[in-house]
């Protein structure tokens, strides 16, 4: 069963079909409601994430996947040789980091749940996992950079975490990643940085900078500038100067359009040949927004449907996952429904590992060693750089003018420097307005 216990709804969809849903809850099967109410006999878990405000487009897929995955285990799971119940409880941060911390202390408080998750950006992924270290509740996420999530929160090698697990991409895999997709053409190497004033700027700034000055770029940095900026003139006109023809973005999702057109109408976006971005422009939605602007800029993918992987909490392949949530949706696919099934297969191996799911103690303990398949790859917490920890790779991607279909852009994967496995579908082109 999911339940919402958010004050706001759960998409953008239309009222009416947020009703038709929770109607459905409501009818779930007799036994299924039977199931779900004896707590003693059902893992309740509880999931926070941002599904309204400015992050909400990372929540889009959030109440498909929950109903999804309680409706593949209706009949239960079986851990220890006795079969439980699943309960899934969401809640709404609204994409407030401050509303991410009161959600979670009220979700443990109020519903108890056996292990929470959340997903997408550290302002979201942060606040939540604190407050389950806080109170001693297993908690995993993912969608942000590991140094963010760990060095950010405060933990050091010696001193990790005890309750709170991530397995994502670092801000150390962008150099290597972004060596192999720039060098496709001849640029003179020089990279305007756009890095905001928050836990992800900063990661990059001490990390990625100096490991792209390693690989021989040069790397001019506008310097931090905070989140919800309206204009761009200063760090366009640096840019300018010093003539760099490539721009490394890691903006908040809603400041992108703004940087962007405002680069078109004093001249950057002329000048450059590669638009890197990173945080923002991971959805179709955003490159609609900007029409012509968008055609040729470049983005990384921590999941793609062309994926050689599968769910198995959820028994779906990508491709499945990506039909299913257009389908579901009724909106374009997104990296989310893989990412996000991913939780939920990292949360059923490590509930299944412990032994006994209504054991909080047992639930952490298993994550210590724990290596499973998800949809996004293999996540192997053994293997991982610090506690606690486990990288999943990324692969590059630009979008390009949709050849068919109903849709206008779609997500080539042009570098799998991190993931060969991963098939490419097109070549890095150089960006030139209108594609």
């Amino acid at each position: 069963m999911t339940r919402d216990i958010s004050a706001k709804a759960l998409s953008r969809r239309s009222f009416n079909t947020i009703l038709a849903g929770a109607g459905a809850t409501l009818l779930l099967p007799a036994t299924a409601r039977r199931v779900s109410a004896q707590d003693a006999d059902t893992i309740r878990i509880g999931w926070v994430g941002p599904r309204s405000g400015p992050l909400g487009i990372f929540g889009e897929a959030d109440q498909w996947l929950s109903e999804t995955f309680t409706a593949r285990h209706a009949g239960g799971i079986e851990i220890g040789g006795k079969r439980y119940g699943v309960e899934v409880i969401l809640a709404d941060t609204q994409s407030d980091p401050v509303r991410a911390s009161q959600e979670t202390r009220d979700l443990i408080n109020g519903q108890n749940p056996d292990i929470v998750i959340a997903s997408s950006t550290p302002e979201t992924t942060n606040p939540v996992a604190d407050a389950c270290e806080a109170a001693g509740v297993p908690c995993a996420t993912t969608v942000a950079p590991w140094e963010s999530w760990f060095f950010g929160r405060g933990a050091t090698p010696a001193n990790p975490f005890r309750w709170t697990f991530h397995f994502s991409f670092g801000a150390g895999d962008f150099a290597p990643f972004y060596e192999a997709q720039w060098t496709t053409f001849e640029t003179n190497r020089k990279v305007g940085m756009l890095m905001p004033n928050d836990a992800d700027g900063n990661a990059i700034r001490n990390n990625l900078m100096p490991a792209l000055q390693a690989r021989g770029f040069e790397c001019f940095d506008a310097g931090p500038y905070e989140n919800m900026t309206s204009d761009f003139t200063n760090q366009i006109n640096f840019f300018k100067q010093n003539g760099c023809e490539i721009i490394n973005a890691f903006p908040f999702p809603p400041d992108f359009p703004v940087f962007w057109r405002q680069a078109a109408q004093q001249g950057l976006a002329q000048q450059v040949k590669i638009m890197q971005m990173a945080k923002a422009g991971l959805f179709a939605a955003e490159l609609e927004a900007m029409g012509d602007l968008g055609y040729g800029l470049a983005s990384g993918a921590y999941w793609h449907k062309f994926f050689p992987t599968a769910s198995p909490s959820l028994g779906m392949t990508s491709l499945e996952l990506a039909d299913g949530f257009e389908a579901a949706v009724g909106k374009q696919w997104t990296q989310q429904p893989g990412a996000n099934a991913a939780l939920f297969d990292v949360v059923l191996a490590a509930l299944t590992a412990s032994g006994n799911p209504k054991d909080k103690a047992a639930v952490a303990a298993a994550f210590g060693g724990l290596t499973t398949e998800t949809a996004v790859g293999t996540v192997d917490f053994a293997a991982g750089p610090m506690p606690g920890v486990a990288v999943t790779p990324l692969v590059g991607t630009q979008w390009m003018r949709s050849a068919e279909g109903p849709y206008p852009f779609t997500m080539e994967i042009v570098s799998n420097a991190l993931a060969p496995q991963v098939p490419l579908t097109a070549s890095l082109q150089p960006y030139r307005i209108g594609g």
